[in-house]
């Protein structure tokens, strides 16, 4: 039999929620043949089978948790039946002290001291399952008075799971106290605490920090904790940029693509980094006292979905035309909605856009996405007077918030960075889109 343990799916992941069986007992599988589905922080992984067989046994069912190196499912051969797993695992069956004389024919792992009212566990009802037990455990031999022993029964200890320290491994009182009060600490951390439906107010509901919104919560924090925020924000004249974008967006329906206007943002920033700004495409490695500036860049865009924030990232944006890149966020987006975009797809970003102008914001303080330095949040399109060659007009203004990393960047560098960016939004002509 095989014990197939929940592997290390990568990231840091270190527990998840099954969310689906794909099999159950009994079932016969291929190699790599899906499972079940299990929910991490990040997203919802398929997990395959590592081998051929027989599922033999399902050790936890839909809803539960299951942390990386704990056995999830017990495989076996194709011609193993269900019942061998259900004979080794089955139940301790108790041998009162007068039936020790007949059991010992039979060979009980167990010595009994005859002053003592205790019992005897037999592992199998067949003499081959327990030779087989004794084969993998010695005799256990309790070096303890009577008076430990009583002190045991009394506590509820189980004598045989205390580590004895007196003279030849004997176990003492303070043996067993000490380990009633580190059994009972141990049951206090996991005790099932009372949830009440109200307070004094009025009712409220307890909701489970888990998936997602956990991993959020923990990067979130740790991010504030660790880097030095600063919001630097403006407004960008993006006129022709309106009018850009709505002639291409029949160019691009015809592909079956849905232009929006961050593909043109991601490629500003990328311009404005490649230019004279490379400290915004970096990390700050702690230990070594070192600004890694990254010569790649992969933009992620954060976005909404039913379990919380998902920062899918796009990889390569400098080498993708904008259509391109409307074509990757979009696929992105749906899969991250639905849960089944790939881990790879989440990891590797150099700087971060969230689009808060989609639900109607205008500016914001965005956290950043440690380790990385800075991140820009995008505001909602306005119509507002602008002042242009001395007349007023109506123009779309777009407002920006770029938090960035004190420690690595100064105010003045984060303000020259979004003035590059607002030049090649408000002369989209510096942008180039590939038509076919």
């Amino acid at each position: 039999m095989y014990e197939f343990k929940f592997p290390d799916v990568g990231e840091g992941i270190a527990e998840g929620e099954i969310v689906k069986w794909h099999v159950k007992e009994g079932d016969e599988v291929r190699q790599d043949q899906i499972i079940a589905e299990v929910e991490t922080d990040k997203a919802i992984v398929q997990i395959p089978s590592p081998r051929p067989g027989k599922i033999l046994k399902l050790l936890h069912k839909e809803g539960d948790t299951i942390k990386v190196g704990e056995v999830f499912v017990i495989i076996g051969e194709k011609t193993d039946s269900i019942e061998v797993v259900k004979e080794e695992k089955a139940p301790i069956k108790e041998i009162k002290k007068e039936e020790i004389k007949e059991k010992r024919s039979i060979g009980v792992v167990g010595v009994i001291e005859e002053n003592e009212e205790e019992v005897i566990p037999a592992i199998s009802k067949s003499a081959e399952g327990i030779i087989k037990e004794a084969q993998t455990k010695q005799d256990i031999k309790v070096l303890a008075t009577p008076a430990t022993r009583r002190l045991a029964r009394e506590l509820g200890v189980d004598i045989k799971k205390v580590q004895g320290t007196g003279i030849g491994g004997r176990i003492t009182e303070d043996d067993i106290r000490n380990f009633h009060t580190e059994s009972t600490q141990e049951e206090k951390k996991t005790e099932i605490r009372e949830v009440r439906k109200y307070d004094e107010y009025g009712h409220i509901e307890h909701v489970i920090l888990k998936g997602i919104r956990k991993s959020t919560a923990k990067k979130m924090s740790l991010s504030v904790h660790t880097a030095a925020h600063v919001t630097h924000m403006d407004e960008i004249d993006v006129t022709k940029l309106v009018k850009l974008r709505e002639s291409e967006k029949k160019n691009a329906e015809k592909k079956g693509i849905k232009l929006t206007y961050l593909p043109f943002i991601i490629k500003s920033v990328i311009a404005a980094m490649k230019e004279d700004h490379p400290y915004l495409n970096a990390t700050l490695d702690d230990e070594h006292e070192e600004i890694i500036l990254k010569k790649y860049y992969n933009i992620g865009f954060a976005i909404d979905t039913p379990e919380g924030l998902m920062v899918p990232v796009i990889k390569g944006a400098d080498e993708k035309s904008i259509l391109d890149i409307a074509k990757e966020m979009q696929e992105l987006s749906e899969k991250a909605k639905n849960r089944t975009i790939d881990l790879g797809d989440l990891k590797g970003g150099t700087f971060t856009i969230t689009n808060i102008g989609s639900l109607g914001g205008i500016f914001a303080t965005p956290i950043i996405n440690y380790p990385e330095v800075a991140i820009l949040a995008v505001g909602k399109i306005c119509e507002k007077p602008v002042v242009l060659d001395g007349k007023i007009k109506i123009g779309h203004i777009l407002p920006v918030s770029l938090s960035f990393d004190h420690r690595v960047l100064d105010g003045a560098e984060a303000a020259k960075f979004v003035n590059a960016v607002k030049e090649h939004l408000e002369d989209p002509g510096l942008l180039l889109i590939e038509r076919d």
